[in-house]
């Protein structure tokens, strides 16, 4: 993969309407990904999960959202802690992309960049 970095904000290099900021919190589920758009992976890094920031901060910024269909292709797991979760790390939601995009599989992708831990699996 190419990758280029800069100073500049994504919301002065790409049209709005162009932009895709994934967070779990959207109502907007990714069913596919578009060439024609840039989608915006881990916006805002924050050691704690603050519930809806980055939700607030697309809406905010009049954005576009969508999350990873982590709920219509995975079930939750029984584990000693009760804990599920569907905030991943940047490079779990790059891996899942990068995957579904290789693959077309949203099972194939989320099993390939969910881990265990966030108590969720695609079932058998």
């Amino acid at each position: 993969f190419q990758m280029d970095t800069t100073q500049e904000s994504y919301l002065d290099l790409f049209p709005l309407d162009a932009i895709v900021y994934l967070t779990p919190d959207s109502e907007n589920v990714l069913e596919d990904i578009d060439p024609n758009k840039v989608y915006v992976l881990g916006g805002l890094v924050d050691e704690s999960i603050h519930k809806k920031l980055t939700l607030q901060r697309a809406q905010e910024q009049s954005l576009q959202t969508a999350r990873l269909p982590i709920r219509e292709y995975m079930v939750k797991t029984v584990n000693t802690k009760n804990y599920h979760s569907e905030t991943l790390a940047i490079n779990q939601v790059f891996d899942v992309l990068s995957t579904y995009y290789e693959t077309r599989s949203w099972p194939a992708a989320l099993k390939a960049g969910v881990s265990s831990g966030k108590g969720y699996v695609v079932p058998d």
